[in-house]
């Protein structure tokens, strides 16, 4: 994306020359995310987006075996990635910016995105190793027998319910583990994820000096020094004190002994580590004064890519799953464990909930009637808002707001003469009233939502959308989100570095604004409508969650 969006909303794929001879102040923001590593260079003078480039773990090292970026074992709960293979593509990214005529020389600042709740466990020797990294070999053999655990828990693993529920019972309950750290314990949290360590592999364990996330493991690589885990991603945890901000002494007894001793201090999202290793200054000619930051996770870097620093502007992600996230000045807690708070790049806090049947469930539908998405949007204009008080409960798979563990689709009301047409808005209507309704615990009433995600292509989702918020839509068209917020805050951070008093607004002007003339306004009947049928929507998801799950009338 071009940020001006004046010639086009795609990304260049290669580094532009220069129109004068002035120093570009240029900044690089970095996203190792699951399946691959992302460079994106910004000249923050002219607001342009100038480099962008991926590499995907699979196709680009193949001899880690990974799928997806994920290794896979006999048990289907259980997901690791090699943390190796995050520090190889490291050196392949930058030998790559090398080779296509990025001025390393010209980055002011590095920031990064890394994977939320992935774990890296470190040895004795890791901050020696950090500290005399030697460009004439790669990073790979640098780090060689570094590693207390050869391989790291990443998001995907869903094997530790058991380390969950011994944490939540010790920390007092669902509750009480959400006004303490800011959500429930969730299967894939680094929380429990180092208990269950602690508990089979108690030597190893032991052997463990530092833990990083992936954010700060990557951060460490590029300070040449064990970083510390920013507010945003240490929120992450289940393991940090969200109002304190530091780490939680119960949640950490609750763990795993000695816990804080292998945690390097929580750290806020603009903290510089320092600049950058000399590793990367004399092997691939980034300016060896460039100052690295610390780095945090992908949500908290997407807020900013996305230009959410206001509280009341909303981004909602329709992909396969669908994620509602915004910013909070004041800490609230979601009390019934369905959502979560992480610290935002902008010093206080990020609300997220995620539902789990986002598109995959409006594509079953559209499956089931043998239609294309236009023809999808055709019925869904065909009928009127309300869809004549039809309500669908669309769980066509477990849920994780509401919190439903079998699945189940229920219909109420509905007119079987007119089913096609019914069902293609009823489960966006229910999709939309569910976010509503789970996301009141945040106390922020949205006043611009910002759509992005694959299903913000479609205007009639949009038009549900506004009518049931009763705000404007707007669709952001940002490839790369993670990597381009990292980016921000590490223009965020330099400057603040330099003694300037940096505005958020300044900051991602420009890179963050909508696509022109995207606006959806809402409908002021429809509004109406929906403020009416939202309350009986309510009352069936009551009604089923109190009886517990039974089956469709249709499939």
């Amino acid at each position: 994306m071009i940020p001006s969006r004046a010639a086009s909303n795609q990304l260049p794929r290669q580094i532009r020359p220069a129109t004068n001879t002035r120093m570009a102040r240029l900044f690089l923001g970095l996203d190792s995310s699951t399946q691959s590593l992302s460079a994106l260079v910004i000249d923050y003078d002219t607001r342009r987006v100038v480099y962008d480039k991926s590499l995907n773990f699979d196709k680009t090292l193949p001899h880690y075996g990974t799928q997806n970026g994920t290794l896979r074992s006999d048990d289907p709960l259980v997901v690791h990635s090699p943390p190796l293979m995050w520090a190889e593509a490291l050196d392949v990214l930058f030998a790559q910016m090398k080779h296509d005529g990025v001025p390393l020389g010209n980055i002011l600042a590095v920031s990064g995105s890394g994977q939320q709740h992935g774990s890296v466990y470190l040895n004795d020797r890791a901050a020696g190793a950090l500290t005399s990294l030697n460009p004439a070999r790669s990073l790979v053999e640098n780090l060689s027998g570094i590693f207390s655990r050869t391989t790291s828990p990443i998001w995907m693993d869903s094997s530790t319910s058991a380390e969950c529920a011994e944490i939540r019972e010790k920390l007092g309950g669902i509750k009480a583990t959400a006004q303490q750290t800011g959500s429930d314990m969730f299967e894939r949290f680094t929380g429990p994820q180092i208990r269950k360590f602690f508990k089979t592999e108690p030597d190893n364990y032991a052997r463990t000096s530092s833990i990083a996330l992936v954010s700060s493991f990557m951060a460490s690589l590029l300070a040449g020094k064990i970083a510390p885990i920013d507010h945003g991603d240490g929120a992450g945890m289940n393991l940090m004190d969200i109002h304190k901000k530091t780490w939680h002494p119960d949640a950490l007894k609750a763990t795993a002994t000695k816990l804080k001793t292998k945690l390097p201090p929580p750290a806020e999202p603009w903290k510089i580590v320092g600049t950058v290793s000399p590793y990367f200054a004399k092997k691939y000619g980034l300016n060896p004064a460039a100052q690295a930051l610390v780095w945090s996770g992908d949500n908290p870097c997407s807020a900013i890519g996305l230009g959410l620093i206001h509280e009341g502007r909303i981004a909602i992600s329709l992909g396969t799953s669908y994620t509602y996230f915004g910013r909070m000045k004041q800490c609230r807690v979601d009390i019934r464990g369905e959502g979560s708070v992480f610290g935002a790049p902008t010093g206080d806090y990020l609300p997220l909930i995620c539902f789990t049947n986002g598109s995959l469930a409006r594509e079953r539908i559209r499956d089931q009637y043998g239609l294309n998405w236009e023809g999808y949007d055709q019925l869904l204009l065909n009928t009127k808002p309300g869809n004549g008080g039809a309500i669908m409960l669309p769980w066509f798979e477990p849920e994780i707001v509401p919190r439903v563990s079998r699945p189940g689709v229920h219909r109420f009301d509905f007119d079987e003469k007119n089913a096609a047409a019914q069902d293609c808005r009823a489960i966006v209507e229910a999709q939309m009233m569910s976010m509503r309704i789970h996301s009141a615990w945040m106390k922020i009433k949205p006043t611009t939502i910002y759509a992005t995600g694959g299903g913000s292509v479609n205007l009639p989702v949009l038009q549900i959308m506004a009518d049931v918020f009763n705000c404007p839509v707007h669709r952001i068209e940002v490839a790369k989100s993670a990597a381009l917020g990292a980016a921000l805050r590490a223009v965020h951070g330099w400057l603040l570095h330099i003694g300037e008093k940096p505005k958020w607004q300044e900051v991602v002007s420009v890179f963050t604004d909508p696509i022109p003339n995207s606006e959806v306004k809402p409908v002021p009947k429809s509004v109406r409508i929906y403020d009416k049928l939202i309350k009986k929507y309510a009352a069936c998801e009551r009604r089923i969650l109190n009886a517990g799950p039974a089956r469709s009338r249709r499939p």
